[in-house]
């Protein structure tokens, strides 16, 4: 069945419908591009075209121009859209042009920091120049940390880490902090409440080791779509933030159904667990055969919605490994 066909079936539900309390549909929109900045190195286009891509969307043309005009900035564009080209672009060039030129990317989780790895080894690989990228965190070798500190052009690592592993001891880090050109700053969401007042002082300990070693980088923050980015970063860095918000990339259309649990006792105003009503309505679009994910606010709300689906999809799904759960850390 398609996702359409499931839909119209709960729909017809007079219990479900009751429920709703928005059903909203986004339009399709095509992608807008803009032009590779004049300043980029020709090798980055090519790089790129290797890889499939000929044109940068407008908010990856307006964010590598300002980077590489030396603003500071904050890119806020959904999920998918080509966040990373907005900071690996003006940090390679640097490289390019000066093989001393170093970058600190800073991200809230490990997983988050492989991924982008893989893309940035990617764009590297078809570059065929020696710039050394290394992930440096606590599951980094003994071994292998003195030669990222002596010769990685780009660490990537964890707000803890940088507060526990390399701001302390930034002697042994002269290399960096002496050619540090740019501060990437991902998932610039995460860091709210009392994690991100840490962050806050660890980011002005940071600009303090900078300017002892008498280097000013450019500090690029990448967000998902949230209501104050710039006022956000600003309070994160204490430096004046431009913001990049004119997202190009193209999108499909999407449906967006708001619901509400039943109420089960009106006098106390509590309502229907909403595991159970995920869980039922989870079910539906699993024996739908509708490829389908399920978020839960935490491990163990997704360990409880893995198991009822688990249990109640065995007979029709053969096993229950056809539905897996993953935790993120």
């Amino acid at each position: 069945m398609s996702v359409e066909v499931v839909l119209d079936r709960l729909l017809v539900q007079d219990e479900f419908r009751r429920h709703l309390t928005l059903d909203h549909t986004l339009p399709a929109r095509q992608a807008r591009y803009g032009g590779f900045p004049d300043s980029l190195d020709p090798r980055l286009g090519q790089a790129l075209a290797a890889r499939g891509i000929s044109r940068l969307y407008t908010h990856q043309a307006q964010a590598t121009a300002l980077a590489l005009a030396g603003k500071d900035l904050v890119v806020v564009t959904p999920t998918a859209s080509g966040k990373t080209a907005c900071y690996n672009l003006p940090v390679l060039q640097a490289m390019l042009r000066d093989p001393e030129a170093r970058a600190l990317y800073l991200f809230p989780t490990k997983a988050l920091a492989q991924d982008q790895l893989a893309e940035l080894h990617g764009l590297v690989g078809e570059l065929k120049v020696d710039l050394k990228t290394y992930t440096y965190d606590g599951d980094t070798p003994v071994s292998a940390r003195n030669a990222i500190r002596q010769a990685g052009h780009i660490v990537v690592t964890n707000p803890d880490m940088l507060h526990t592993g390399v701001l302390p001891h930034h002697t042994r880090w002269v290399k960096l902090f002496a050619n540090l050109r740019y501060v990437v700053i991902d998932e610039l969401h995460a860091y709210r409440g009392v994690f991100g007042s840490h962050l806050a002082n660890v980011l002005r300990r940071l600009w303090r080791v900078c300017a002892f070693y008498d280097s000013h980088p450019v500090v690029i923050c990448c967000s998902a779509t949230i209501a104050n980015p710039k006022e956000l970063a600003e309070r994160l860095t204490g430096r004046p933030i431009t913001l990049v918000d004119d997202n190009g990339a193209p999108r499909g259309p999407k449906r967006l159904l708001f619901y509400n649990p039943p109420v089960v006792n009106r006098e106390l105003g509590i309502r229907r667990s909403s595991t159970l009503e995920s869980h039922r309505i989870a079910e539906a679009f699993l024996r739908g055969g509708v490829q389908t994910i399920v978020f839960g606010r935490t491990r163990l709300q997704v360990e409880i919605l893995l198991s009822y689906l688990q249990q109640s999809l065995a007979n029709r799904l053969g096993q229950s490994g056809t539905i897996r759960g993953y935790r993120g850390g």
